[in-house]
C-alpha cells in the first residue's frame, strides 16, 4: 500500500499541489454552529496512463434534496460524532463510495471554504479537502450515489470544457459556469471547488475566474 501511495505522491503535480496547500492553507469561514458545516473530498489518483484523475459522483435523485441529481464531490454534512471537518470528508466518502481514505489515501491539504450562492440552498459552509488515493481503490456506490467516475485533470484543463450553460431552476432560468465532461455538466459548488483546485495547481488566477 505504501509504495502505491508513494508513486502518486511522487507525481510532480501532486508535489507542487502539496507544497502550495502547505504554504497557503485554505481560508476558513467562521460560523458558530458546527452542524452548519459540511466537507467534501477532492480525491486524486494516477490513471492507467500515469496521469492524474479526479473522482466525481452523480447524486441520486430524491424529492426535496436541493442537490438531487447533481455531479458532485463525495461529502456531506458534519455529524456530532465527527471530531473534525477532515473526519467528515473521510466518513462521507466511505459511506458514499466505500473508499477508505484513512487507509488507502493521504491528505494533502485544504482549499478555501465556501458557501452556496443561491438563496434557495441551505446556509452551510463547505470545507474541501484534497486527498490522493491508491490507483487500486474500488468504488461501491451507496443508494445516495447514482454514478461515480474518474475524470482526467487534463479534461478539465481543456479550454473547450469551460463554458456557460443555462439551467432551468426552481427560481427560474439561470446562466452558470460549467465544466463539460462527456454527458455531464459540472457546475455550482463543484465547479467553484475544481476551478480553485486548477488555480492552485497553476499557481495563479484562472482566466475564467
Amino acid at each position: 500500500m505504501s509504495s502505491m501511495l508513494d508513486r502518486v505522491l511522487a507525481h510532480p503535480e501532486v508535489q507542487r499541489l502539496s507544497q502550495a496547500l502547505a504554504e497557503h492553507p485554505g481560508a476558513r469561514i467562521d460560523i458558530p454552529d458546527p452542524l452548519r458545516r459540511a466537507a467534501v473530498a477532492v480525491i486524486l489518483r494516477l490513471g492507467d496512463a500515469g496521469t492524474l484523475e479526479l473522482l466525481l459522483i452523480k447524486r441520486a435523485e430524491f424529492a426535496g434534496d436541493p442537490w438531487s441529481g447533481h455531479v458532485a464531490l463525495p461529502g456531506g454534512r458534519r455529524e456530532d460524532t465527527d471530531v473534525s471537518a477532515t473526519a467528515t470528508a473521510i466518513r462521507e466518502t466511505m459511506e458514499e463510495t466505500a473508499i477508505d481514505l484513512a487507509r488507502d489515501g493521504r491528505l494533502l491539504g485544504a482549499l478555501d471554504e465556501l458557501q452556496p450562492i443561491a438563496p434557495s440552498l441551505p446556509p452551510i459552509v463547505i470545507a474541501p479537502f484534497v486527498f490522493v488515493a491508491m490507483s487500486t481503490v474500488v468504488i461501491a456506490r451507496s443508494r445516495e450515489v447514482a454514478d461515480a467516475f474518474w475524470v482526467p485533470l487534463a479534461a478539465l484543463r481543456d479550454p473547450d470544457s469551460a463554458r456557460e450553460i443555462e439551467l432551468q431552476l426552481l427560481t427560474g432560468p439561470r446562466r452558470v459556469r460549467s465544466f463539460g465532461y462527456g454527458s455531464h455538466e459540472i457546475w455550482g459548488l463543484t465547479e467553484r471547488i475544481l476551478s480553485r483546485l486548477l488555480e492552485t495547481l497553476q499557481g495563479g488566477a484562472l482566466a475564467r475566474s
